[in-house]
């Protein structure tokens, strides 16, 4: 449940830290005085899209924390599946929203996303405002009530799995059943372009390599001269080239070196450097040799290298680009030419997956229609207790064209008047009828989770004698096997709450401020005084005030 939950700077509430208890909790104020808001940071906190302009004036940014005691199973899983810490049954998390667009998330104490937020806020509590009424207007969405009695999720996923392959097998197929004079103007034109790159015959690494050739042969005749410098210093026709003089030299210390150890290194260093310049000028004479500039050639390389500059930028700037498209256009010219056969292959897949999808959307209807019927007698119950005695609720589904969530067209349907035929709610249903209604179907279909809080904004509108004191009388019940949050303009509901919060806004400095308070029995008194009368509290409406909780069961020390 929600234990506690602390507002930062978020509108008009510079610091509040409100306490819930289990069971039913009501939050009770003037309009204006910032109720909505409170419910509007928990549903920041909860991970809910929420605006910068939820900060308050003058502040840089908010913050809310939310405090969960006993949480389920399920959270605690949830938890370690998202990779945060669990703490026991106990969970913390918090929301900080900057001026700059920027979120701070965590999740106890470890740093988390938005996204993580809502993860575990759909597991901890159910939001149910004015706006979920306008839910029951659209009559697309009344599948999603049904399905929520129903234990059809793996129905659900196994038809959605085959749909997803039929659609998939469609498309595949009209991709394939074009026009056959666009399909012949596609394959003249991929001809075209395989063959051009097939002639070209591009070769990842060719460009680098004849780019160097190139270089080479515009400067040939330095090259040639300095091989031909290189041999007129390691030998020359008067014997006075490097390699005759190092190998005399090589001679001489050879022969000193018999005659003095001394020498005897400096004689082998002389015959090796002797040795390694005799075959410096075998490997120049060799370079000189192979070295050769034909202008012809020279004329191959610049062609070369043109067209493989034209080609790649054509195919996409490079080699490999221009490889790559190769492959993709003959893989395309490929398909094409068997597409015939592809699409044989196709229509049977298809037919396969159009017989499957009958047999599964016919379970799902079936599960539908039997969750329906008891849909239809738990809400009705449900709304002759919420003082619509003579409603005729009932679940229509007829056969819709096939779609991603079954081929079932579901809509609800209403007589709330004896004798008369049920229509559809969106053309007789009252506001104050869509809110017990929607109330009516919340408590049906909240049989089926664990979620431990449940929050009604306002619910109770356009709702008021009898029916508000069923709604009361409804909401404790819901509240003995849950928490129950409720913000009320109503007294007979705020008088059977076990805790009563109060929210005031005051003006102090020239700023806005909401302040929260828990209310005594005294206290209580005076603010149901106030929702029934006004500013102007009467001692009569005191001791009403009095009597109602009291028959509530509320009583004083």
């Amino acid at each position: 449940m929600l234990e506690s939950l602390k507002i930062e700077n978020i509108a008009v509430i510079e610091s509040a830290e409100i306490e819930f208890e289990s069971g039913f909790n009501v939050l009770t104020g003037e309009t204006g005085a910032g109720k909505s808001i409170i419910i509007d940071s928990l549903c920041a906190v909860l991970g809910e899209r929420t605006s910068r302009e939820l900060i308050r004036s003058g502040a840089d940014s908010a913050k809310v924390t939310a405090v969960f005691s006993s949480v389920s199973a399920d959270v605690i899983e949830k938890i370690a599946e998202i990779g945060a810490e669990p703490d026991g049954t106990t969970l913390i998390i918090s929301r900080s929203i900057f001026a700059d667009g920027r979120n701070v998330c965590r999740i106890n104490g470890s740093p988390a996303t938005v996204g993580m937020l809502r993860q575990l806020g759909e597991l901890l509590v159910n939001i149910h405002g004015q706006h979920d009424s306008q839910a029951l207007l659209q009559p697309e969405k009344h599948i999603l009530f049904i399905d929520g009695t129903a234990d059809n999720d793996s129905i659900k996923s196994e038809y959605k799995a085959c749909f997803s392959e039929l659609v998939r097998t469609k498309r595949e197929l009209d991709a394939i059943y074009t026009d056959e004079d666009e399909k012949a103007n596609r394959l003249d034109y991929l001809n075209f372009q395989i063959k051009e790159l097939e002639d070209a015959d591009i070769k990842i690494g060719e460009k680098e390599e004849l780019s160097k050739k190139k270089t080479l042969f515009q400067n040939a005749s330095k090259v040639k001269k300095c091989y031909e410098q290189c041999l007129s210093i390691l030998s020359s026709d008067d014997s006075n080239g490097l390699c005759d003089n190092m190998k005399t030299c090589a001679e001489l210390l050879k022969t000193a070196s018999g005659f003095s150890d001394d020498a005897k290194e400096s004689a082998e260093n002389a015959a090796e450097i002797s040795i390694a310049a005799e075959e410096l000028l075998n490997e120049v004479r060799t370079l000189q040799d192979r070295f050769g500039f034909d202008e012809n050639e020279m004329a191959r390389v610049d062609e070369r290298l043109d067209l493989i500059y034209r080609i790649t930028h054509k195919y996409g700037g490079t080699e490999e680009f221009a490889v790559e498209a190769l492959k993709n256009m003959t893989d395309e010219r490929n398909s094409i030419n068997l597409s015939d056969e592809k699409y044989a292959q196709l229509e049977l897949k298809l037919e396969k997956f159009s017989d499957e999808i009958k047999t599964k959307a016919a379970v799902l209807t079936k599960s539908r229609v039997d969750a329906a019927k008891i849909f239809e007698s738990r809400v009705a119950d449900e709304l002759r207790f919420l003082e619509m005695p003579n409603v005729d609720f009932r679940v229509k589904i007829e056969p819709a064209s096939y779609s991603s969530k079954g081929a079932d067209s579901v809509e609800f349907l209403i007589s709330a008047n004896a004798g008369e035929e049920p229509k559809p709610i969106a053309r007789i249903a009252s506001g104050g009828e869509l809110s017990r209604i929607m109330l009516a179907i919340k408590n049906v279909i909240s049989a089926k989770d664990d979620i431990g809080t449940l929050i009604f904004d306002e619910i109770d509108s356009g709702v008021s004698g009898e029916a508000a004191q069923k709604i009361a009388l409804k909401l404790k019940e819901v509240s003995e096997g849950r928490q129950v949050i409720c913000v009320t303009h109503l007294a007979s509901i705020a008088a059977h709450a076990d805790r009563h919060l109060k929210i005031e806004k005051s003006v102090r400095d020239n700023k806005t401020f909401t302040d929260v308070s828990v209310l005594d029995f005294e206290k209580r008194k005076a603010e149901l005084a106030r929702i029934m009368g006004g500013a102007n509290i009467t001692q009569l409406q005191l001791e009403n005030a009095h009597e109602m909780l009291v028959n509530a069961g509320i009583y004083w020390d």
